[in-house]
């Protein structure tokens, strides 16, 4: 847990500090967020905080392969590598949007390229867990649903990047999540704590807390695509490696307590962590589809724009997202481990309560104006 540790602080110092040189290259090279009809904010807002991620989870995962116990696992350093080079392929994509505004298709085929990087390295699904049987995958449909789930999630959280500080706190809530099932996970059934998932959660961790401070209301520079790219690259790696990393026959369900549900966490616990993300894709899909428009034709119909519609302040819209995604993330890890009464009651008790607040109108709303100009230079 300390190298863990160490790995997170690591992750969170060094984008922190580069962020603020991010944020000056952006300006210098003309790589803002202009106002748009659709957009929450009112003034230009500087990009490239992906870049900043991204080197701070790069260093993370080169401490991590210098450290005693995570750099001796020869597995975690060739997979950590590998989906480190698909998030640099990913996040240099995503600044050449930022910077000349791509094409959609574009953009997927760049999505594409990171996720047969990891891919054609070993970084894949292995197997799906059914009621009663597990389906071992052959390697084209193996390699097939791997690349369909990162793309997927690449552009769920591309479609929850909208208000500041959003999608930054959501992933990190998410990471958090996971990282605390692979740790428990490895710890119940007896198996080396040093996993490619529990690693790449934990970069992912710390570089969203530290660029969360430049990210939050009123935020001083956003992610970009080449952000939000990038952390959904990060998420679907990290639960992709756990299915690849552990063969069946080395994990055995619990027994104190009910134990864990090792067949079929892996594979829900993603979902729950990207619910509101998924949510938000399909609900956008549909809603355009229906409309006669292309699914990547953007509009201002989105969650958080229900929830600011709804007089939800800026920073309250954002609070009850993260309500939601730390509730059914670590909710679900919850009734998993321990599948008791107790905590499914306490789970739908705080359920009821998420819902009673979203779907309130706040009395006296912040006086937060949609975004308000601050050391902009």
């Amino acid at each position: 847990m300390r190298e863990y540790l160490l790995v997170l602080l690591v992750a969170a110092g060094a984008t922190y500090l580069v962020s603020g040189l991010c944020r000056r290259l952006a300006l210098r090279w003309g790589a803002v967020a202009r106002v748009r009809d659709r957009d929450v904010h009112v003034v230009p807002i500087p990009y490239f905080g992906g870049v900043a991620m991204l080197v701070g989870i790069a260093a993370a995962v080169l401490v991590a392969s210098r450290l005693p116990f995570l750099g001796s696992q020869p597995l975690v350093t060739h997979d950590a590598a590998y989906v480190l080079l698909a998030a640099v392929v990913i996040c240099v994509v995503g600044v050449l949007d930022d910077l000349y505004d791509m094409s959609a298709l574009v953009k997927l085929a760049g999505q594409v390229l990171a996720a047969g990087i990891v891919v054609v390295n070993g970084v894949r699904m292995m197997w799906i867990p059914l009621p009663n049987r597990i389906i071992s995958l052959d390697d084209i449909t193996s390699i097939a649903i791997t690349v369909f789930f990162i793309v997927l999630c690449t552009n769920a959280v591309n479609f929850v990047d909208g208000l500041d500080g959003l999608a930054t706190g959501v992933v990190a809530i998410g990471a958090m999540a996971f990282f605390t099932f692979c740790y428990v996970l490895t710890r119940e059934q007896d198996l080396s704590r040093a996993t490619t998932s529990a690693l790449i959660a934990v970069a992912l961790v710390g570089a969203c807390l530290g660029f969360l401070p430049h990210n939050w209301f009123p935020a001083q520079m956003f992610m970009g695509d080449s952000g939000s790219m990038l952390l959904g690259l990060m998420l679907a790696t990290s639960a992709i490696s756990l299915t690849g990393q552990f063969g069946l026959p080395q994990i055995q369900p619990g027994t104190e307590g009910g134990g864990v549900l090792p067949a079929y966490l892996p594979l829900v616990l993603p979902v729950a962590i990207l619910a509101l993300p998924l949510l938000d894709v399909v609900l956008a899909w549909t809603r355009r589809t229906i409309a006669g428009r292309w699914w990547f034709v953007a509009d201002k119909q989105h969650l958080h724009h229900q929830l600011l519609r709804r007089g939800h302040s800026h920073r309250g819209a954002v609070a009850l997202l993260y309500l939601w995604s730390a509730l059914i993330s670590f909710g679900v890890i919850a009734i998993g481990l321990s599948r008791s009464w107790v905590v499914m009651a306490g789970v739908a008790v705080l359920a009821v309560v998420a819902v009673v607040l979203t779907l309130s109108r706040p009395l006296d709303r912040s006086t937060e104006h949609p975004q308000i100009p601050s050391r902009r230079g």
